[in-house]
């Protein structure tokens, strides 16, 4: 029964991160500014986490947004903050310091884990963690640019996205759609002030739409439901697919051919990802998954 649980929460947060990934895609496409971007694929998001949430729980799952409790609002405001402090971030250092702080985020989750859940990472997924960050440096270099204000807005962001990871396993009695459709919404909400929301035209909508519903919604939706059935270093360990997977899409829908650094950093994440779930697949259960003291 754990070992099924652990082979869905993988599929889950895999699929997850090629949904999250396609956010470079979508704003290579858009005409759109940052804000007004963030405002529309909040609420598009909303809209798709709701739909997603009636597919899956029926009536009911409408019935539970009334029932978010202090655990749901919890986590829809640390969502919202992360998101925050990764627009933060971008404005005021390089796109290089951002990665390379984010790429931290399975270390930081695994001292979470431990601080909060009492799970021991596996060396197993400490070590493929430390070989994906040396694939991201690979891909984007170490930079010189930045500022020390945009690289402590960087931390928050990661600090941000391991806790989320963390606190999912630690309130499973949340309402983790609700709460994932409630947080898109006030990412929207906190961008709104500084947005020009009547601004997109044309296919600029369809953009939008695709951009809230397949890397908003589906992927929040199903880091939720994943991040249940996995200890938080190897959430954060498979989500590092991320970066290689990004440029990935702008490869092959826009022609734009990736340098070779990207390319070989990319397989190290790669190799070290994939390395690690055969691995794990090889262990016991209870010591995979459990793995609490």
């Amino acid at each position: 029964m754990r070992r099924n649980s652990y082979s869905l929460g993988l599929l889950l947060i895999i699929a997850s991160t090629i949904a999250w990934s396609t956010a470079g895609l979508f704003t290579r496409l858009l005409q759109t500014d940052l804000a007004t971007t963030l405002v529309w694929r909040g609420v598009f998001g909303f809209l798709g986490i709701a739909a997603f949430t009636v597919l899956v729980e029926g009536r009911n799952g409408l019935m539970r947004f009334a029932r978010l409790g202090r655990a749901g609002w919890i986590f829809a405001v640390i969502s919202a903050f992360g998101m925050l402090t990764y627009i933060a971030a971008l404005t005021h250092t390089s796109v290089a310091h951002v990665a390379i702080i984010y790429a931290a985020v399975p270390f930081v989750a695994a001292g979470l884990g431990w601080l909060v859940l009492r799970e021991l990472p596996s060396r197993s997924a400490m070590l493929a963690s430390l070989a994906a960050l040396l694939g991201i440096v690979v891909m984007v270099g170490l930079g010189r640019e930045g500022s020390a204000w945009g690289d402590f807005y960087a931390f928050l962001m990661t600090v941000s996205v391991a806790s989320m990871m963390v606190f999912v396993r630690y309130a499973p009695e949340m309402p983790a759609l609700q709460a994932a459709a409630l947080s898109s919404l006030l990412s929207a909400l906190v961008a709104l002030p500084l947005s020009a929301p009547l601004s997109p035209q044309g296919l600029d909508w369809i953009t939008l739409a695709g951009f809230g519903i397949v890397n908003s919604s589906l992927g929040l939706a199903l880091f939720v439901l994943g991040s249940r059935r996995l200890p938080p270093v190897e959430t954060a360990l498979i989500g590092a697919l991320d970066a290689p997977l990004a440029p990935l899409w702008v490869w092959l829908l826009m022609s734009e051919t990736p340098v070779t650094a990207t390319l070989l950093g990319g397989a190290i994440v790669f190799a070290a990802v994939i390395t690690h779930i055969l691995a794990s697949q090889k262990q016991s259960p209870a010591k995979d998954i459990a793995g609490k003291t």
